[in-house]
């Protein structure tokens, strides 16, 4: 309503950053609201193929551009894995994988869980550095049922974005075991700390996240992520450091800001596609 308000003017336009289209967690009524929205806009800018794929479906015609998520850069700088572990009282000589952000299902933090009983993830601790979006009971009995308590370490309070860093610091891998996604900001937030990860084939995940190269990308179930964390240990997180310092030019906040002013109609497009633009 605000925004046809607006509109009224008929000298604003109005440029919606899509993050979803279609909500993780679907409700009565999301098309119907979807529908209005889009509607009040007179521009779109998705953050991934499924979202933009997901805009089409309700909106053919209107100005739309895809580019990706800018790195995260407002949580300060790098710290040593050393001097982060120490900070958060972590052991410094374990392999640590770190599953951050809200828990939500469709994150499929069940799976991870699962896969951590397996042989193929043993000897691995997994950090879980966020708060519970649902009911936090059915993940802390399958952590006492799966008989993995020691190997899990919650901290699943509210995190200021002060300790951001030191949680991305201190991991070996990011895992993102999705059931679901259209993108992730979690993935430019590694991508910003230099952290590899590892994610399933799920959405725009695999092309956000090259496999072999910035980190691994595996199926969305238990054995496939035990074999992924097994493989990335094997391999080493310096095989990935060279390649994430390559794919992290294309998240760069200047992408993000020429799509914005071209389809306000300020700036021209330019000539040549940049990389994370399309």
């Amino acid at each position: 309503t605000i925004l046809r308000r607006v509109r009224k003017n008929r000298h604003t336009r109005i440029i919606a950053i899509a993050d979803n289209v279609i909500p993780h967690e679907k409700r009565p009524g999301d098309a119907i609201f979807t529908k209005y929205f889009l509607k009040s806009c007179d521009a779109f800018v998705t953050m991934s193929e499924k979202v933009m794929n997901d805009l089409r479906s309700f909106e053919k015609t209107k100005p739309a551009r895809q580019v990706l998520h800018p790195l995260y850069d407002t949580f300060g700088a790098a710290v040593s894995k050393t001097d982060a572990r120490t900070f958060l009282k972590l052991p410094q000589d374990e392999k640590i994988i770190l599953f951050f952000g809200f828990v939500r299902k469709y994150k499929g933090l069940d799976m991870l869980l699962n896969a951590m009983q397996l042989s193929e993830a043993g000897g691995v601790k997994l950090l879980i550095a966020g708060e519970f979006y649902e009911d936090e009971k059915p993940y802390l009995e399958q952590i006492k049922n799966l008989g993995i308590k020691d190997n899990v370490i919650l901290r699943t309070q509210f995190i200021p974005d002060s300790e951001v860093r030191y949680y991305l610091c201190a991991a070996d891998v990011v895992v993102q075991p999705y059931r679901s996604a259209t993108q992730s900001g979690v993935t430019p937030l590694a991508y910003h700390f230099e952290k590899p990860m590892i994610v399933t084939n799920v959405g725009s995940l695999p092309d956000l996240v090259p496999h072999g190269k910035a980190g691994l990308v595996c199926e969305p179930e238990p054995a496939s992520i035990a074999h992924a964390i097994s493989n990335y240990f094997q391999l080493g997180e310096q095989h990935f450091i060279p390649h994430l310092r390559t794919e992290k030019v294309k998240y760069a906040w200047d992408k993000l800001s020429e799509v914005l002013l071209f389809l306000a109609g300020i700036k021209t497009a330019s000539q040549k596609t940049e990389p994370g633009v399309k």
